[in-house]
């Protein structure tokens, strides 16, 4: 239902009601997406060290990408949202009863879905990659046979990681952000230890130790979502194994799902696509294109998915009961916060790419060239990481309000851009074609949702979110200039050893968003001002 429309479009003088709200919860999600994040990134350090770029790793990544894929159109991608919107609507107006009810039925059913797709997966796993890769691929001795074989063990994952996100948007709903936030946690340390432990061990058996991590990742997906369940039961939830297919909760989450699984998904689309292109580039493109993607997760995550996990629950709800005012200044609140943090970190990713993965990857395997060409792929990633970020909050948006197909348009559109950008490039620049079409993808995605969901709304206050940004901007600009200028003054530091890298890094870092901080400040960024303020309450309380 649309909302209702105005001649001119809405005003904000000062943040909204929630931002103080969803900034507590974003803090919480943070936090526990920094830890997940951290953990995944010393995950790709152990497989950089381990394997490097090579045959092991490209193997592993394009065998992870088909069950991963499928991960986030039902996991993080449509399942999530749609469910999330029918959730908060029973919890809202149908009581607890038959709140949890849909819940438990929801479960059972993903969980025979997904137990078939697992099954046809594995069967079909052969033509699957085939489908995936290039000629390039297939040419190398045993990469296709050990890319089957990976795809087969890691296929299962893909029900651990749905169910997750299910139970996942069960809590948030109910205001527990913490746990559900650390799940990924338990993913990568279950990743890491079991995926480790195994690789030292099944060389001895004649098995190779890639498949040790392909092992590692089931062990971590299985943690993920049992790690949330006494959290869940603590709510009270009490699970009820049944299957009615009727149930309109159930329809209701489908209907919106089955568009949703292209309109919320384009990224990972485009991922599927450039996999493809990557094989056909020289060996290691594959890998040096996902460690960088990585790198820039890491920001998306901390700071966009925080928000819109923070802020979901709030605009499900404010669309449930039809109150638009409040869901147009919560929105527009929460596009400035992830302004605020995903453009600083796209100059700073851009301008830090090499000593960034070198000190993070180069050891081991992973040579100087590696380096190299993965702080390529980076710096064309971070490009479109404000629209990454954007993306994440606006689209649930859409859903909230049960209006899938401005998203799947908006999905079509970044495919299309994408092709088209990787196709006159590609010859040229290899695999930094790759990673900058998607950027373009991404911001042709954000340009497009922001004008759809500007008028789906009857208009949100343009004129606060550009004051905004009219801050945002020139402190970015000064932070860059700021930080070109400092990587000068300690060039010498990154030819030294490792210690002297991180102290070159943490001053780096450090210092430039000190400085944006303080900028922000004294240009009175409205949402950074009550933030400040809350913080002082709760001191000197």
């Amino acid at each position: 239902m649309k909302a209702k429309s105005s001649m001119n479009a809405p005003t904000m003088k000062k943040p909204s009601g929630d931002t103080g709200k969803i900034a507590h919860s974003a803090g919480i999600v943070s936090f526990a997406v920094m830890c997940s994040r951290v953990l995944g990134l010393v995950r790709e350090q152990v497989f950089a060290a381990l394997f490097g770029a090579g045959l092991a790793y490209d193997a592993f990544v394009v065998a992870f990408r088909i069950p991963n894929l499928l991960r986030d159109l039902f996991g993080e991608g449509a399942l999530s949202a749609a469910f999330v919107a029918v959730f908060s609507d029973y919890d809202a107006n149908k009581g607890e009863e038959a709140t949890w009810k849909l819940a438990s039925n929801v479960l059972v059913f993903f969980a025979v879905l997904l137990s078939l797709i697992t099954l046809l997966g594995i069967f079909f796993a052969e033509p699957l990659v085939l489908l995936l890769v290039d000629n390039e691929f297939v040419q190398v001795p045993g990469k296709v046979e050990l890319t089957r074989q990976l795809t087969m063990v890691m296929f299962p994952f893909l029900i651990f990681i749905s169910l997750s996100a299910v139970v996942m948007g069960a809590l948030n709903t109910k205001g527990r952000f913490f746990i559900p936030s650390m799940a990924s946690s338990f993913f990568n340390m279950g990743s890491i230890v079991g995926g480790v432990s195994l690789a030292l061990i099944l060389p001895t058996f004649g098995q190779p130790a890639i498949m040790g991590m392909a092992i590692g990742t089931l062990i971590g997906g299985c943690l993920q979502f049992c790690g949330q369940l006494p959290t869940l039961f603590k709510t009270g939830f009490v699970f009820r194994p049944f299957l009615d297919l009727r149930d309109p909760g159930l329809r209701r989450i489908l209907k919106l799902m089955l568009p949703a699984v292209i309109g919320l998904s384009a990224t990972q689309i485009n991922i599927f696509i450039n996999t493809r292109f990557a094989s056909s580039c020289v060996e290691g493109s594959v890998s040096w294109l996902n460690y960088a993607f990585r790198l820039v997760q890491l920001p998306i995550g901390v700071f966009g998915v925080a928000i819109s996990i923070a802020g979901l629950p709030l605009i499900a709800k404010y669309a449930s009961v039809k109150n638009f005012s409040a869901l147009r200044e919560t929105y527009t609140s929460s596009m400035i916060m992830a302004f605020s943090l995903t453009i600083p970190a796209s100059v700073g990713l851009c301008l830090l790419s090499m000593p960034i993965v070198a000190v993070i990857f180069e050891r081991g395997a992973f040579t100087a060239l590696d380096t190299a060409r993965t702080a390529e792929a980076l710096a064309f990633y971070s490009l479109g990481l404000f629209a990454y970020a954007a993306v994440k909050v606006m689209v649930p948006v859409f859903f909230a309000l049960n209006d899938t197909r401005c998203p799947v348009i908006a999905s079509f559109m970044a495919v299309f851009t994408n092709l088209v950008v990787i196709y006159f490039t590609i010859d040229l620049f290899q695999h930094r074609a790759i990673a900058f079409s998607l950027s373009c993808a991404m911001i042709i995605n954000f340009f497009f949702l922001s004008t759809m969901l500007y008028k789906r709304l009857s208009g949100y206050s343009l004129s606060y979110l550009f004051s905004g940004l009219a801050k945002i901007l020139p402190a970015a600009f000064v932070m860059g200039l700021w930080l070109k200028g400092l990587m000068i003054w300690t060039d010498g530091w990154f030819d030294q050893g490792i210690l002297s890298q991180i102290a070159g890094l943490v001053l780096l870092i450090g210092t430039s968003a000190a400085l944006y901080g303080v900028i922000l400040y004294f240009l009175r960024l409205r949402e950074l001002d009550l933030l400040v303020g809350k913080i002082r309450q709760r001191l000197m309380g």
